[in-house]
C-alpha cells in the first residue's frame, strides 16, 4: 500500500517523507511535542503542531493542479522558513500564469540555471576547507586535498551518472586519521565541510534535488520543515541522553541542517541562535504557567544549564519570567511523579 494511503503517525510522516526521528527511541519527548504556539529556538519560526499534519495530509489528496498545491501551501506560509519561502515565491509567479500546470514542472523550468550556481555555492565550501588544510601536517593535508580535489572534479563534470553527492563526502572524511595534534584543527575542517549546500540551506539545492520529485512529494516537503521535531541538544551519536533535559522541540529543517554538528559551530551558521532560544524558553514558561507541561516544572533550569555548557557561554537564557524558583520546580515535579505512580497502580 502507498504511504500516502496508510495511516501514519506524525513521527512516521516525518520518517518516511523527511528522514527525521521524531523522539528518537523515547518518550521522553512527548510533553514537549504535543505543544503548540512554540518558536523554534534554532531558526525562530513558529513551529507547526503535529497535530496539523493529519488535516493536511488530507487536503494534500485533493490537490490536482499547481493552483491546488499552492493555495494549500498559502495556509502555512508564515511558518516557513527563508529557503522554502524563497521557493514559494517562486510557485506564485508560476501559478499566476500556469494555474493549471504542475509544480514539477515549475522545478524542471528553472534547474538547469540552479544546477550551475549549486555547483558554485559547492565549490565555495571546498575552498574554505582546503584553506583550513596548511595547519595539518603534509600528510594529512594531501589525504584531505585528494578528497576536495576529487569532488571538484565531480561537480565540474556534466556526467549526469556521475554527480557530487554531500552525504558520500562527509563520510569520506572519516577514513582520515588525523595525528593526535591535529584533531582539533581536523574537527573545525569537518565542521566546515558541513556548510556544503542542502534544500533545507540553499534554493538552489531544493529546486535541483526536488524537480525530479511529484508535485505532493514537493508540497510535502516545504510543509514538513516546519513541522516540530525532538532534538538532542548533545547528539544521541555523541553520548547525549535520552531525557527532557537533553530535548528541545524545534523545527524539523532546523534539527535535520543542524545533524552532529556542535552547538558552537551551528551558532555561527545561525547566529541568531541565543536570541531565538530565549524567545523559545519564554513560549515553554508560558506552558507551564497555563497548567500544559505539568510535572516537567523544572525543564527551564535544566535547558538553560545544558544550553549554556554546549554553547560554550553563548547562550545564557533568563528565567526571569518564570514564576518557580528551581527548588519549588523541583517539588512540583516530585509531586506529579509521585501522584501520577499512584495513578498508574
Amino acid at each position: 500500500m502507498p504511504l500516502s494511503k496508510k495511516r501514519l503517525s506524525p513521527q512516521d510522516y516525518l520518517k518516511y517523507y523527511y528522514d527525521i526521528p521524531y523522539e528518537g527511541t523515547t518518550s521522553a519527548g512527548k510533553p514537549l511535542r504535543k505543544l503548540k504556539n512554540i518558536i523554534c529556538p534554532y531558526r525562530g519560526i513558529e513551529i507547526i503542531p503535529s497535530s496539523a499534519i493529519k488535516d493536511f495530509e488530507k487536503k494534500l489528496e485533493k490537490c490536482k493542479v499547481a493552483l491546488d498545491y499552492f493555495e494549500l501551501l498559502t495556509n502555512y506560509y508564515n511558518h516557513f522558513l527563508p529557503t522554502e519561502k524563497e521557493i514559494y515565491s517562486i510557485f506564485k509567479d508560476f501559478v499566476e500564469l500556469n494555474p493549471n500546470d504542475s509544480l514539477k514542472n515549475c522545478l524542471q523550468m528553472i534547474r538547469g540555471n540552479c544546477l550551475i550556481k549549486l555547483k558554485l555555492e559547492e565549490l565555495e565550501v571546498l575552498d574554505e576547507v582546503d584553506m583550513l588544510t596548511h595547519k595539518l601536517s603534509s600528510k594529512t593535508a594531501l589525504e584531505m586535498r585528494a578528497k576536495t580535489t576529487k569532488c571538484r572534479q565531480i561537480i565540474i563534470s556534466d556526467n549526469e551518472r556521475d554527480f557530487f553527492k554531500r552525504k558520500v563526502f562527509l563520510a569520506s572524511l572519516e577514513d582520515i586519521i588525523p595525528k593526535e595534534n591535529e584533531k582539533e584543527i581536523f574537527a573545525t575542517i569537518k565542521n566546515k565541510a558541513l556548510f556544503l549546500p542542502t534544500s533545507e540551506s540553499s534554493k538552489n539545492a531544493f529546486v535541483v534535488k526536488y524537480s525530479k520529485r511529484t508535485p505532493k512529494e514537493i508540497t510535502r516537503r516545504l510543509f514538513i520543515a516546519s513541522t516540530g521535531t525532538i532534538e538532542h541538544i548533545v547528539p544521541a551519536s555523541l553520548g547525549g541522553l535520552n531525557t527532557i533535559g537533553n530535548f528541545l522541540l524545534t523545527s524539523a529543517s532546523g534539527n535535520r541542517y543542524r545533524e552532529n554538528m556542535p552547538l558552537v559551530e551551528y551558532i555561527k551558521r545561525h547566529p541568531k541562535i541565543p536570541k531565538y532560544t530565549q524567545t523559545y524558553i519564554d513560549c515553554i514558561i508560558n506552558q507551564i504557567h497555563s497548567g500544559n507541561l505539568k510535572g516537567c516544572e523544572t525543564y527551564p533550569y535544566k535547558i538553560k544549564k545544558k544550553l549554556f555548557e554546549e554553547s560554550m557561554g553563548r547562550i545564557l537564557i533568563s528565567l526571569g519570567k518564570y514564576k518557580y524558583t528551581e527548588e519549588e520546580a523541583i517539588i512540583l515535579t516530585k509531586e506529579y511523579d509521585e501522584r501520577w505512580k499512584k495513578y498508574k497502580k
